[in-house]
Order: C-alpha cells, then sequence, then structure tokens
C-alpha cells in the first residue's frame, strides 16, 4: 500500500522540494525592483543629504560622498572653479568664472569626483546647454550679483556621489553659529596648486556678523575707487582667522554649505578675498537668500532642453594637469594695504579673545 500511495503521489520528496524552491524564487522581487530613472526621481525628492555631520587654504582632504552636489567647472579641458549642483539640470556657479567666454559648448561640469586625476564609476562629465549670468553682474559695485545659472544638456543620474544641495528661501534665517563648510579643487595658497591627485578639500568655517565684515574690508585710499571692493547685501562672510581658513584661487563657485533643518543648505557660493596667504582675511560669497527668487524665476522660464538634441555623453576625464587659475577670484590689494591689514588682523584676534 505504501509503494502504491507513493506511485500515485506524482512530484514525491525531492518533487516536492523542488516545487517549493521553484514557488520561493518565482515569489522573489527582481534584483533591481525599481528601474534606474525611478530610483532618481526619488533621489531628486531629497536634497542636502551626505556623509557630512579640511586643500581650501588651511584645510584638509574631504572623504567620498561627503559633499555630492559639489561640482568642477571645467572650461576647455581645464579645471577653472567650483560648482554646486542644485537639481538634476541646474547648477550654481560664479559670474566671475565664466568671463572668458559666454559660449556654453567652451564649459563643462563635472560631477562625483573626489579625485580630479582619478575618476570612478559615479563620476560623470555633462555638457552645458545654456549659461544664463545674472542681468546685474558686476553693474552697481565689483563682484555684485556673482552668481551664473548653467543649464545641463541632459538630467544627472543621481547616486550616493551625485546629490543636490537644498535652497534656501529669501527668507531663510542662518544663525551666526551654524556649523557650515567650504569645498572645492582650489590652490592651497595663492603660490601653491592642488597637488595631484587633486583631492577634494574641505574646511569648517564661521559665518561672520555682517558689519564687522564690512568694516574690515573699508577700501583703503591708496586703491583707485575703481579697483575697491567692498561687502554689500548680497554678499555673506566666513572664516577663521585664528586658525586660518579660507577660499583661495580655484574654489569659487563652489559651495558654503550649512546644516540647516535636517539637511545641508547651499548659503553661499564662493566668491572673493584678499590673497589666500597668511595672514588670511575673511572669506566673502554669494548670499543666496538674496538670488532665492531669482534662482527659482529662470529655473521657471527655463523649460528642459530636448534630450535628443544633446551632444553625445561624454566619458569622464582623468585631470592631469594644475587648475587654470580663474579670472578675478581672488582681489590683489596694494603694498599699502598688506600693511593695513597685517596690523588689522592681530588687533582683531585680541578684540575676539576678549
Amino acid at each position: 500500500m505504501g509503494r502504491n500511495g507513493r506511485g500515485h503521489s506524482g512530484l514525491g520528496r525531492q518533487g516536492a522540494c523542488a516545487l517549493a524552491v521553484l514557488l520561493f524564487w518565482l515569489c522573489l522581487p527582481p534584483l533591481s525592483a525599481q528601474p534606474s530613472n525611478q530610483n532618481n526621481q526619488n533621489l531628486a525628492k531629497v536634497c542636502g543629504r551626505s556623509k557630512a555631520t579640511e586643500k581650501i587654504f588651511g584645510g584638509q582632504a574631504a572623504g567620498p560622498e561627503r559633499w555630492p552636489w559639489q561640482a568642477s567647472l571645467v572650461y576647455r579641458g581645464g579645471h577653472t572653479c567650483g560648482a554646486t549642483l542644485i537639481s538634476s539640470t541646474w547648477v550654481l556657479s560664479a559670474a566671475h568664472c565664466l568671463q572668458r567666454s559666454r559660449s556654453p559648448s567652451d564649459y563643462r561640469i563635472l560631477l562625483g569626483y573626489n579625485q580630479l586625476s582619478k575618476p570612478t564609476n559615479f563620476s560623470r562629465q555633462m555638457t552645458v546647454h545654456k549659461v544664463i549670468v545674472h542681468e546685474d553682474y558686476n553693474r552697481k559695485y565689483r563682484f555684485g550679483s556673482n552668481i551664473t545659472l548653467p543649464q545641463l544638456n541632459v538630467p544627472v543620474d543621481f547616486n550616493s556621489h551625485i546629490l543636490s544641495a537644498c535652497l534656501p528661501d529669501n527668507s531663510a534665517v542662518v544663525p551666526m553659529n551654524s556649523s557650515c563648510w567650504i569645498s572645492g579643487w582650489g590652490r592651497l595658497t595663492e603660490d601653491v596648486f592642488l597637488p595631484a591627485p587633486f583631492h577634494l578639500q574641505e574646511a569648517k568655517v564661521s559665518l561672520i556678523d555682517q558689519d564687522r565684515c564690512e568694516k574690515f574690508y573699508i577700501p583703503h585710499p591708496a586703491i583707485p575707487p575703481d579697483q575697491a571692493v567692498t561687502v554689500q547685501e548680497d554678499m555673506i562672510c566666513a572664516g577663521d582667522t585664528k586658525v586660518e581658513k579660507g577660499i583661495c584661487r580655484g574654489d569659487s563657485g563652489g559651495p558654503l554649505s550649512c546644516f540647516l533643518n535636517g539637511a545641508w543648505h547651499v548659503v553661499g557660493l564662493s566668491s572673493w578675498n584678499w590673497d589666500c596667504r597668511s595672514p588670511i582675511g575673511y572669506s566673502v560669497f554669494v548670499r543666496i537668500t538674496y538670488f532665492a527668487n531669482w534662482i527659482k524665476e529662470k529655473q521657471r522660464v527655463n523649460p528642459a532642453p530636448n534630450p535628443s538634441s544633446a551632444p553625445p555623453q561624454e566619458k569622464p576625464p582623468a585631470m592631469t594637469n594644475n587648475p587654470i587659475p580663474e579670472v578675478g577670484t581672488v582681489c590683489q590689494p596694494s603694498f599699502f594695504l598688506l600693511l593695513l591689514l597685517s596690523a588689522t588682523v592681530p588687533l582683531q584676534l585680541v578684540l575676539q579673545s576678549l
């Protein structure tokens, strides 16, 4: 009877096990349960996320994935400025960084890089569709409205190394004790280039009271009025004169990242300061809250380009040369101003310690 029962059982013990295994695998979701574009859309809804909780002058090497919105603005094959990714198709940078040419074809945007000479599987080189420079750039005063919006030809796919920073609203108030960081591939000092492999640098800085920053940069009588620079309402200052941290040539356009409301926001764009040599002054940034509405309006009236008309995808390059010096990044003080600055900074340090 037993033999008859086994004979009519059909699958038997081994067959039943095989069927169970088959059903189990059929019930499992595929290895990529969501298409890549869906993942990209999900990531696009989340900004300002990174592994961050100092070469930039006085800084240190940054780890991978710490600043995934950090970009390199490349002009004809060489790094010339920093840039900041704010969406899958839009990047922010400093207007003075694009004074060599306004032709989008002359520029590329590098994303997902930690070392410029060592691209990874996460790295991307993006072509530029349009360059929007603020209409008032340099019109009212030097470095005024120093902001530009390069638009990418095609959206970039977000990953752990490429994400957008959050944009603060124009009404956002950034406390002076905010934890803020600067990052970039600029020079180490006024005379020393960042060496290969061109590792991204970062430095923690403190926001500086606007009045104190304005007084620090009162134009010296020896400087002609047309060459003087002043701190205006569309600018924000940060730095650390005690341990000397600040931006240098090649850092312009890069982000001043501040952690607000649980996410990293791009509060400023590196714009200008005095020579990045000791004693170092405060760094001056484009104040993003001042231009928040301008950014949103330009994004609204400039729809995404047709991807079919975009140039072919380009392989992320391995940069081999020192960055190209950018135009107009760091103001050069006169000899008289250097004497004044050398006397002013120690005095300020004494006052700060009181």
